[in-house]
């Protein structure tokens, strides 16, 4: 049990736990080398006494510790102390996606398409390294109260693979995202991600999730038999949502993006309008993959389904391809026996030797190469570049694994090259979106005030417009450098609807911009032309509030009377009788 005040590795003081789970406790904790706050994940005790587990968490963080993205919580360091196996994260302030789920349902569209967007452009980083999630869902999407969304968990989600679905609290979790694939027991792929990421992008538009089951065993079949529920059903969408939707949760991988970048090309556009009509797209693999349980007398009624992809071999071209195999086995069992003595065997008794990795700061690329390689380590086919204020361009600003990390005698290692500091000029900000300049600044790691500011014109502006910013234009600043953007000190008020500016279909689409529940109440009256505004419930230049009522008279044309040349007298009686019904509906209408 980790207890405040505790530290680990002697570096990481515990301050308080802020989340359990089914595999990990995560603490916030002061990190007493680097002077910061950062996020401890502690294994539960029981996963370290699974070596194979061990091994591949260790494996799969540190490779998951060389990802640097905005929309990625890095991992500063990976390690074991007294029996407890821990990553430490870069500490966020923010909520888990599935806490924004529960609190607001479903999201607009565009709220939708603007999380989704920022977490292809996370996972097209790693995708392009061919590092997989594995766990995409709410709850390993943290969204800070400025919209920057984070993934989490790369290296615990990676090394958990096959330990997790043995694990009855984190599979409910889990089991609800689960590609197919995975579901019948196959391996993933970076196709399997995409597959997550559409079932939580549906979660996202509807606020309820698309299978659902009284246990992980009959999720998982839904998960591999059942279609995606029509989103339509649930939310008014273009069709450009519904066809990435497909192509995220097609059972048949083939039929789904290739990866999270492709998905980030096809998603940046889905809003446009030219793509609202867009035809539903028609799958080009079949999706009817057979699939049937296992058949063995022992096992459980309830064990998971494997898939089966069946191929038509006659029993002649089984026989040919058995003997085929077996000279071949016989006339390589010999070679691989050699080889395995000469490049496995003696390479794991070097390998069994401990090394401490060498500082390489400030070094030049072949100098830092060659005190790797005298130390006993590997260097990564690539290294990579990273912006530095304190190195100078060209030169190793660090390294992944870090200096001064024990690893075993081969370990590759990469090399981080500094670009030089990363200067940013600003533009001039004024006229545009706050929150889309928020957005964009933020990704490159500077720190955004929003204020409010008074202007002399508040009518002609709108609430969210930057009329201010402090840096000026053209002036320079540096990543971790912070911007503040003003925007009106004002209020959106309700325009004045009787003018003759708007239209019903205006005002009505005035109406679901602001979420204001309209009334239309028409008026049958011969003083205004049919189809003018007359009133409304709401005076001009007051403030909108979302969820507020609005009621608007328009005017309608009375109904004409038709008047006979033989009876005069009784037409108009009946003219008079119809002016006095005409009365008293305007009166009840007012």
């Amino acid at each position: 049990m980790i207890m405040k005040g505790q530290k680990i590795n002697d570096r990481y003081q515990i301050i308080k736990s802020i989340g359990e789970g089914g595999m990990a406790n995560v603490y916030l904790a002061y990190d007493t080398i680097l002077d910061r706050n950062v996020a401890v994940k502690v294994l539960r005790g029981d996963l370290s006494t699974d070596e194979k587990f061990v091994k591949r968490f260790q494996r799969e963080a540190l490779s998951a510790s060389s990802l640097t993205h905005p929309n990625i919580v890095e991992v500063y360091d990976v390690g074991e102390d007294a029996g407890n196996f821990y990553i430490v994260m870069e500490y966020i302030e923010g909520k888990q996606l599935k806490q924004l789920i529960k609190k607001r349902g479903k999201l607009l569209p565009s709220e939708v398409i603007d999380i989704m967007t920022q977490i292809c452009e996370g996972l097209a980083v790693a995708h392009d390294s061919y590092i997989i999630h594995r766990d995409i869902k709410p709850q390993n999407i943290m969204i800070l109260d400025s919209g920057l969304i984070k993934i989490t968990d790369f290296g615990i989600a990676m090394a958990l693979n096959n330990t997790q679905l043995t694990q009855t609290n984190s599979v409910m979790g889990s089991v609800h995202y689960l590609p197919p694939e995975q579901a019948s027991g196959k391996g993933a792929t970076i196709q399997s991600d995409i597959y997550s990421m559409g079932i939580m992008m549906y979660e996202l538009l509807t606020g309820k999730l698309p299978f659902r089951g009284e246990n992980a065993v009959e999720i998982a079949l839904k998960q591999l038999k059942e279609e995606l529920p029509d989103v339509r059903d649930e939310v008014d969408v273009p069709n450009s949502i519904v066809n990435v939707l497909k192509k995220c949760t097609a059972k048949n991988p083939k039929n789904r993006y290739e990866d999270a970048r492709e998905m980030l090309e096809d998603i940046k556009t889905c809003m446009d309008e030219s793509r609202e009509d867009e035809p539903i797209i028609e799958y080009k693999y079949p999706e009817d993959l057979k699939l049937k349980p296992k058949t063995d007398s022992n096992e459980d009624e309830n064990e998971e389904p494997e898939e089966i992809i069946t191929k038509e071999i006659d029993e002649e071209t089984i026989k040919k391809e058995n003997k085929l195999l077996l000279i071949l086995g016989i006339i390589f069992t010999t070679i691989v026996i050699i080889i395995t003595t000469v490049f496995v065997i003696i390479p794991k008794i070097v390998a069994s030797r401990d090394v401490t990795i060498p500082k390489t700061e400030n070094l030049t690329e072949a100098k830092a190469e060659a005190k790797l390689k005298k130390a006993g380590l590997k260097i990564a086919p690539e290294n990579k570049e990273t912006s530095s204020d304190d190195v100078k361009k060209g030169k190793v600003v660090k390294t992944s694994p870090k200096a001064g990390r024990v690893v075993k005698y081969g370990t590759e290692v990469t090399l981080y090259i500094s670009t030089g500091s990363e200067k940013i000029k600003l533009d001039d900000f004024t006229g545009k979106n706050a929150q889309t300049i928020r957005n964009k600044l933020e990704k490159k790691n500077i720190q955004v005030l929003i204020e409010k500011k008074s202007v002399d014109n508040p009518s002609k502006v709108n609430a969210n417009t930057i009329v201010d910013q402090d840096p000026a234009a053209g002036e320079i600043i540096y990543p971790g450098d912070s911007i503040t953007l003003y925007v009106p000190d004002i209020d959106e008020l309700y325009p004045d609807f009787t003018n003759g500016d708007y239209t019903i279909k205006e005002i009505e689409k005035f109406a679901d911009k602001y979420d204001i529940d309209l009334t239309i109440d028409y008026v049958t009256t011969s003083d205004y032309a049919p189809g003018s505004v007359i009133s409304q419930s709401r005076s001009a230049n007051s403030k909108i509030r979302s969820g507020a009522s609005l009621t608007i008279s328009v005017a309608k044309a009375p109904s004409t009377t038709v008047v006979k040349p033989d009876n005069k007298e009784e037409n108009k009686q009946n003219n008079n009788t119809n002016q006095e019904k005409t009365d008293t509906q305007d009166e009840t209408d007012e």
